[in-house]
């Protein structure tokens, strides 16, 4: 039984983590209707951004982390404005192949910038001791990593239901047309939205390198991210964050006890095959729309 607790702890810390990239995916399609396929990139950018300010240029983890967000920001606005604005009206599968040609593109330039091998924040930015919770031992890097990811989904969450952008991005999400009549710049939000899901992944790509450190397969972190939110349905932002909490757990769960009947390797794929269920039996996942088309 202890086992199983330190499991559930451990996952929920990633899952912290997934729910957080995992919100900013579901913003951006909920206020645009684009599935981003490049958001494991953003995760990876800002993760090898914040480590070369940090470790390479030695500036204080605050001005490094701050830096980041900033060029987060500016990186998200970029590319809505130079390159997913012009495609507005055009068919679905042109976009979608343009986020897959960008996470390519920005995959290469990390690669190119910093190579492949892996990198660690040096110092740490967290310690690593052991903390005793009752019968369970956490690393302390662990509890930061979850008090972190907590504030900045709290964080956004405020913004979205007390602040006049936030209740502007979900009228747009609820409507287009109506929130345009209305007055409310519907471009701005699709770049506003563009901003905060870079910089949503910028914080997860930091929080996880600072836990098994920096090479360039944490892009794949952020397919991890589409089993959250099909689980928790593309339109909803809450059920985004559920999604990547449970997944984070069943991942750690499923790892710890298939890996030893079905020799390794259990624990990359469980997101997958949480994914293909949830497709066969709730395609519009727990918290989705149902939509009716009439043909």
């Amino acid at each position: 039984m202890q086992e199983f607790i330190q499991l559930v702890v451990t996952g929920l810390v990633i899952g912290s983590v997934y729910a957080l990239v995992a919100m900013g995916f579901a913003l951006i399609y909920k206020s645009t209707s684009i599935i981003n396929f490049a958001q494991g990139e953003f995760v990876l950018v800002g993760a090898y951004v914040c480590l070369w300010l940090y470790s390479g240029l030695g500036l204080p983890i605050v001005w490094a982390f701050l830096l980041t967000m900033v060029a987060s920001v500016l990186m998200g606005v970029l590319l809505e404005r130079l390159i997913l604005r012009p495609m507005i009206g055009e068919p679905i599968i042109s976009v979608i192949m343009i986020t897959i040609a960008l996470a390519t593109v920005l995959k290469s330039l990390v690669t190119i910038l910093w190579g492949t091998q892996i990198r660690v924040f040096d110092p740490p930015i967290f310690s690593q001791a052991a903390i005793h919770l009752g019968t369970v031992r956490v690393s302390e890097v662990y509890l930061w990593t979850f008090g972190f990811a907590f504030l900045f989904l709290g964080i956004f969450a405020a913004f979205f239901k007390f602040t006049r952008v936030g209740v502007s991005m979900r009228a747009v999400a609820n409507d287009q047309q109506v929130a345009q009549s209305m007055g409310i710049s519907v471009k701005k939000v699709f770049a506003i939205s563009w901003s905060i899901g870079a910089l949503v992944s910028a914080v997860g790509g930091i929080l996880v390198g600072n836990i098994n450190g920096i090479n360039i397969t944490l892009s794949g972190f952020g397919l991890k991210v589409f089993p959250a939110v099909i689980l928790g349905g593309l339109e909803s932002i809450g059920g985004a964050i559920i999604g990547g909490l449970t997944i984070g757990i069943l991942e750690n769960i499923m790892g710890a006890y298939l890996d030893v009947y079905l020799g390794g390797g259990v624990k990359e794929i469980s997101p997958f095959i949480v994914l293909i269920i949830i497709l066969m039996v709730k395609p519009y996942g727990l918290f989705g729309i149902k939509e009716i088309e009439r043909v």
